[in-house]
């Protein structure tokens, strides 16, 4: 399934310092507005709000580079021939993966303003929808486009409202998958640790493990019982 492979294609470090250079970023562009550029609210706020995104981009490509998130080869989006302008990285290696990209929401769960390079790279979510594909021209099944999506906080400058994963079709008119990142990485955070198998004891002699159920002792005057298939006496 698709939110499987963005599960298992997004590192999970990769998510949270992309939190993390979110949140620095939004505070960065908020001092440096107000500090340094002399302007009224109004003005300092579509500033503030540029300079924002211009941060959070060039983080986003210093993280996913750290991370192994590769660039998509001559900016052209695979399985098609359009291009994007956007820093987007492909993750996945040969097989099946996810291309993500970065957005910004004017509030949660709010589509992202479209531009030429989000509308070229929703062209391979064609799959992840019903169509009737009568002529075979569409995407073929392949990479997911996924975004890692900011809102920032209307109320507060610098402070950030949400941050989430989403997906949306190939036509940019709605979500197919929305999920707020702490959500989206509380499943795994949640899993249960598997324990690693108990070493051999020297000599090559296995240690003792102890039975999972204990029969009781039961003396030999006494008849055995059968148990029901419930497990019952």
């Amino acid at each position: 399934m698709a939110v499987d492979r963005l599960k298992r294609l997004l590192p999970r470090g990769l998510l949270l310092d992309l939190e993390d250079r979110a949140g620095a970023g939004s505070v960065k562009a908020f001092q440096m507005v107000r500090d340094h550029a002399g302007l009224d609210t109004k003005r300092g706020r579509a500033l503030e709000g540029q300079a924002r995104f211009h941060i959070w981009e060039h983080a986003f490509e210093d993280v996913c580079a750290l991370h192994g998130g590769e660039p998509l080869a001559g900016g052209v989006v695979p399985g098609t021939t359009l291009k994007v302008f956007q820093p987007f990285r492909r993750f996945g290696g040969s097989e099946p993966g996810v291309i993500l990209g970065l957005a910004a929401m004017p509030e949660r769960n709010k589509l992202p303003v479209k531009n030429r390079s989000r509308i070229a790279g929703v062209t391979v979510n064609f799959d992840l929808t019903p169509h009737f594909d009568f002529d075979g021209t569409g995407p073929k099944v392949g990479d997911i486009f996924a975004l890692f999506l900011v809102a920032h906080d209307r109320e507060q400058s610098g402070k950030i409202e949400e941050i989430a994963i989403g997906v949306m079709d190939s036509l940019y008119e709605q979500f197919l998958f929305y999920e707020p990142l702490d959500k989206f990485l509380s499943d795994e955070a949640d899993a249960p640790e598997t324990a690693p198998p108990s070493p051999p004891a020297p000599g090559g002699v296995g240690l003792v493990r102890l039975k999972k159920k204990v029969s009781p002792y039961i003396p030999p005057e006494v008849p055995p019982q059968v148990e029901d298939e419930d497990g019952t006496a």
